[in-house]
């Protein structure tokens, strides 16, 4: 059967729910299908999917949280180790160009995962899933192991900025909405466990880096990563899949109306100045540590303390959120993720740095693992893919531009003090936007969201 066929059982779920349904339908109209493309639109305005209906668990719901924990550890793990060959480019590879320049692979690889998410979203609701997902998770592993020939920026940028970025931009959106299928009252919990992958991901690969490079060289190292790669997203795809059936709303791929939802337009808002902070410390706190005195086979290690410290931020994260409300529990971490940013460049030794980067890794766990959970709930859910899509997409113009303006105001400034300034300053204004989406949404000052 085709990945687009509504079976029987879907289409008696759907449009013969017996109880109340937790989401409005647009009324049905009254004229009679003469044409196919009439009754095509009737059955997309009578497919109501009503969440409540989620199982909440069992197993196969379960293989879907795994498989989409080993697709995030594959693509954003593999993307937020990038400090790691920021600081080996820089003292190696290229070090005749500029950390400003360097920087720009990250960043494009960065926004990379989250622009394609606009088209992903869109072709989610319609049912192409499955396919573009194994087609960018082998695209994926043949970049991975062509960076070890790479030897000239260029050819970085376009195997690991553009080749890397997209193929994890096909995949992350898709697998991050799949999850809504499966999970309702324990969403945020569901989401929070998919998420450990990418900061277990983030731990993994900078540790293997820093235990490998001196044995084996950079190259087999970077081929170690693909033999990793080849088995996480194997697993990840096999096991990936959708419960609800494919639904043809209105609205093409970028749907301006969802925008007169203030909550809505405000949180997307809030996401692009996020992203424009939240990379910066990740990406130069390698960089910054060599600079105040820290050895360079410690340095690597301060990534990974960061990012093993998200995957308590994330559990942690989707605990509360079920509880206190997504929104609020972002809006909590993110005010913790600026304060420790703008801390960072003030860290005088190895102790003060690790303590930093802990609690910096802890809070930015709760954001990343989160804004996917509050995109879901502000519309209905068979549009899920295009909002978070959307969301994702917006975002994606912060993170390619935060860590290169980070560079260039370190440069001029003759070290990070300033870029710490802005990239804090940044965040705690996305959480002002935050509070304020909270508030439209709620029509309130109190209440879980």
């Amino acid at each position: 059967m085709s990945e687009k066929s509504l079976s029987a059982d879907a289409l008696k779920v759907t449009e013969f729910a017996s109880k109340p349904l937790s989401y409005d339908v647009s009324k049905t109209r009254a004229a009679s299908p003469d044409n196919q493309e009439t009754r095509n639109e009737l059955a997309s305005e009578k497919l109501v999917i009503d969440p409540g209906e989620a199982p909440d668990g069992g197993l196969t719901a379960w293989l879907v949280v795994v498989a989409a924990n080993l697709m995030l550890f594959s693509t954003v793990g593999l993307s937020n180790s990038w400090g790691v060959f920021q600081a080996y480019y820089e003292e190696s590879l290229l070090r005749d160009t500029s950390p400003s320049s360097i920087a720009w692979i990250g960043s494009v690889q960065y926004a990379l995962i989250y622009l394609p998410a606009l088209v992903m979203g869109r072709l989610f609701d319609l049912g192409y899933f499955k396919i573009p997902c194994f087609a960018a998770s082998c695209v994926f592993v043949m970049c991975t192991f062509l960076i070890a020939e790479c030897r000239q920026y260029r050819y970085f940028f376009l195997v690991q900025g553009l080749g890397i970025g997209v193929c994890c931009g096909i995949i992350v959106g898709p697998a991050l909405v799949v999850i809504s299928h499966w999970f309702y009252k324990q969403r945020g919990l569901a989401f929070s466990l998919a998420a450990i992958g990418a900061s277990c991901g983030s731990t993994v690969f900078p540790v293997v880096a820093q235990s490998l490079i001196p044995l084996i060289g950079f190259k087999w190292t970077v081929r170690v990563f693909g033999f990793i790669l080849i088995v996480t997203l194997g697993i990840g795809n096999i096991f990936l899949k959708r419960r609800l059936p494919p639904v043809d709303v209105r609205g093409g791929f970028f749907n301006l109306k969802i925008f007169r939802n203030a909550a809505y337009s405000i949180f997307c808002i809030s996401g692009i100045m996020a992203f424009l902070g939240l990379y910066t410390a990740l990406t130069y706190m390698s960089v910054s540590a060599v600079e105040i005195g820290v050895p360079k086979n410690v340095s690597f290690y301060i990534l990974a303390i960061a990012n093993a410290a998200s995957t308590f931020g994330r559990v942690s994260a989707g605990l509360l959120a079920d509880r206190v409300g997504a929104l609020n529990t972002m809006a909590a971490f993110t005010t913790v993720a600026g304060i420790m940013t703008f801390a960072w460049p003030f860290a005088k030794n190895e102790v003060q740095l690790m303590v930093i980067s802990s609690i910096y890794g802890f809070s930015t766990g709760g954001y990343v693992s989160l804004f996917t959970v509050v995109a879901v709930a502000m519309g209905k859910i068979e549009d899920a893919g295009r909002r978070v899509g959307m969301f994702m997409s917006l975002s994606a113009f912060g993170a390619i531009s935060g860590p290169p303006i980070s560079g260039a105001i370190s440069i001029a400034s003759g070290g990070f003090v300033g870029a710490g300034y802005y990239a804090g300053g940044i965040i705690m204004c996305a959480v002002v936007l935050l509070l304020l989406s909270r508030y439209f949404h709620l029509g309130g000052l109190r209440g879980k969201c």
